[in-house]
């Protein structure tokens, strides 16, 4: 039952609401976004200093400060058994210490460092030792030449010349994140790239595999299956070890010299082909900190002096963040639109009265939103590149970026709807109504056959594709799926957009809100909980689930799925 408050309390209320918009005031940026820490994982600075250094740009794009820093945050992150995780807060993992431990190698610390040598004598410590990191640790070393590619399992850029019609496996029916590290990863795995061997390296050779009697002693191809029991999220069905031991059988055919070398030139011209139409969509960017410094990798290959490659160097600061802790390679080049979308509803929700007080900080936001708009579409054929439409949406990070993400541009078409509502003296003048009608285009263009909304296209693949996932350390990669927040961020911009526009596609915003419903039902548990995939994963779902069907129409007395979910929250209150 409500609680009366009081006028005290209403005032104590309102001097937090000020004070906490006074601070969050002075943390925003000059162009209107809110700048923020989206570091955690240990798995992605390995990759661009292993980068950095087999292209020789080493001193060029990270300079001796940067990696002062980055071996600091290496110090700062080291588990207390020696090991890493695959992030920050993770336990102990084989990935996560055998790429610290190169990296910290690479970056100018001694192997005889206090900390070194337990990162070293965590790997040793495990049977497995080095050759047990997964297949994406694997792919790190043998570019570095400090692994065989015969240890991997095949990655052939062939399956991008595949017809796509009628072909559940094709690498465009994956979702994007998927299908954009594979993509470079096939194109190096094809050449066999391998980077100028050194003393360092050779002194790595040594110092990661005595556990295992040597380098020359390594069986590699027993080595494709190895993985230490610390990583094994998503062992490998029996059929997957089927395809990889055929496919590695046939791979000598496709080398140089084999009799089907012609296939694998045509692959790799194909691969190049969209590896070079994402990196000038994304202005050199990318959609992540995997593909970004694979791509830039295949682009030295191709031509170690070429424009790409100069272009790419030139966005990796796009990725770095230094903090308390070091300096870091972020999960994505910001959270920028993402922040500011939720800021600007938050402040306006505060009330009229704090109008005059927030006024500057929702003026600077608003020139963000508006500016961070996608204008303009991906180049050339969509389809032919596997890409969804962009025109209309908003992007996570930055409009350079450029990917469109069904949440991101619902959140982004609230703030704008929101500033809208307020007087343009104050905020500005609201985004004309023509471009917020292309976002809400987008929206619908996005749900699913399911009524829910995925991230950045429409499902297009079957669940069972996930048996032939080659990460063993991450699951339900492989497509992308219909999400509770995902499904609400949508609907609950399209019934905001049809509050101001009741005239604008009503009838299939109608539609597509009532399918979206039936979804968020569909998928609720039975103690009346929605299982979440970010942040704190019940409260965060939780909240999109009754947020969701709100949006619908849906109210605590109307709805037994409310008042379970409710219900839900409340027992687990601390008490």
């Amino acid at each position: 039952r409500p609680r009366l408050v009081g006028a005290g309390r209403r005032a104590e209320a309102a001097r937090a609401i000020e004070h906490g918009a006074a601070y969050f005031a002075q943390l925003q940026d000059e162009d209107g976004h809110w700048p923020g820490d989206y570091g955690g994982p240990m798995f992605l600075m390995p990759g661009l200093v292993i980068v950095c250094h087999v292209t020789g740009c080493m001193d060029q794009v990270l300079p001796a400060t940067h990696r002062q820093e980055m071996l600091r945050y290496l110090r700062n992150h080291q588990n207390a058994d020696g090991g890493y995780g695959l992030h920050i807060e993770g336990h102990s993992t084989m990935f996560g210490t055998v790429l610290s431990y190169v990296t910290a190698r690479l970056l100018g610390a001694g192997a005889d460092e206090g900390w070194v040598a337990e990162a070293r004598a965590w790997i040793h410590a495990r049977e497995c030792g080095a050759v047990g990191t997964p297949s994406w640790g694997k792919f790190w070393l043998a570019l570095l030449g400090v692994y065989e590619w015969s240890g991997l399992n095949p990655m052939p850029p062939e399956m991008w010349c595949a017809p796509y019609a009628l072909n559940p496996l094709h690498p465009g029916r994956y979702w994007c994140h998927c299908r954009m590290v594979y993509l470079p990863m096939s194109y190096v795995y094809g050449k066999r790239w391998t980077g100028p061997k050194s003393d360092l390296t050779e002194a790595i050779k040594e110092e990661l595999y005595a556990s295992r009697g040597g380098y020359d002693k390594i069986d590699w191809e027993a080595a494709r299956s190895e993985c230490a029991a610390e990583d094994l999220y998503y062992p490998h069905p029996l059929i997957q070890d089927a395809v990889w031991w055929g496919l590695s059988k046939a791979e000598p055919m496709l080398l140089e010299g084999g009799s089907l070398h012609w296939l694998r030139r045509k692959a790799l011209t194909e691969v190049m082909k969209h590896v070079h139409y994402e990196d000038k969509n994304t202005r050199y960017v990318d959609i992540g900190p995997v593909n970004k410094v694979i791509n830039m990798l295949c682009c030295y290959i191709e031509d170690p002096t070429g424009l790409a490659f100069r272009r790419h160097k030139a966005r990796v600061p796009d990725y770095l963040w230094v903090a308390e802790d070091g300096m870091k390679m972020q999960g994505y080049n910001g959270s920028q639109l993402w922040d500011t979308s939720f800021a600007v509803q938050a402040l306006a929700a505060a009330g009229p009265e704090f109008l005059e007080r927030f006024a500057p900080a929702l003026r600077a936001a608003h020139a963000y939103v508006d500016t961070s708009q996608v204008r303009v579409e991906a180049s050339g054929s969509l389809p032919e590149h596997y890409r969804h439409q962009s025109k209309g949406a908003w992007p996570f990070s930055t409009q350079d970026h450029g990917w469109p993400i069904s949440d991101c541009t619902s959140e982004g078409l609230k703030a704008a709807l929101v500033l809208a509502k307020l007087p343009a003296e104050k905020v500005g003048a609201p985004i004309p109504a023509g471009r917020l009608a292309e976002c809400v285009d987008i929206i619908l263009s996005y749900q699913n056959a399911d009524g829910g909304w995925a991230t950045y296209e429409n499902t297009r693949s079957w669940p069972w594709v996930e048996l032939f996932n080659p990460a063993e350390t991450f699951g339900d990669i492989m497509i992308d799926y219909s999400y509770v927040e995902c499904s609400s961020a949508c609907m609950t911009a399209l019934a905001a957009f049809r509050e101001q526009h009741p005239a604008v596609r009503a009838a299939d915003i109608r539609k597509a809100i009532a399918r979206g419903r039936q979804y968020l039902l569909s998928i609720q548990r039975p103690d009346g909980s929605w299982y979440g995939s970010w942040g704190v994963c019940f409260t965060y779902a939780a909240w999109f689930g009754i947020k969701g069907l709100l949006a619908a129409g849906e109210t605590y007395a109307s709805c037994g799925a409310i008042r379970r979910a409710v219900a839900f929250l409340l027992s687990k209150e601390i008490p």
